[in-house]
């Protein structure tokens, strides 16, 4: 049985249909489920509790899904 930290799971798009879509079918399989509406906002949630799992949309206007892998990669903070 996996923990319930191993179930948190982070779903980043900037169109709102997109995340309560991912949201709902992840939540009813027991997923913890956060939800991130830009780049920035998904650093901020990355770095203050990280997240299992990063299902990050590769286009968005402010940073792109790759640029926020990349800070993510760089940060060796993280897990």
């Amino acid at each position: 049985m996996l923990s319930i930290l191993s179930r948190h799971v982070l779903v980043v798009d900037d169109l709102v249909d997109n995340i309560l879509l991912l949201q709902m079918a992840l939540e009813v399989e027991g997923y913890k489920v956060e939800t991130a509406d830009s780049g920035s906002l998904a650093l901020a949630k990355i770095a203050a509790s990280p997240p299992s799992l990063v299902l990050l949309d590769v286009m968005m206007p402010e940073m792109s899904g790759y640029e926020v892998t990349q800070r993510i990669r760089q940060n060796h903070q993280l897990p």
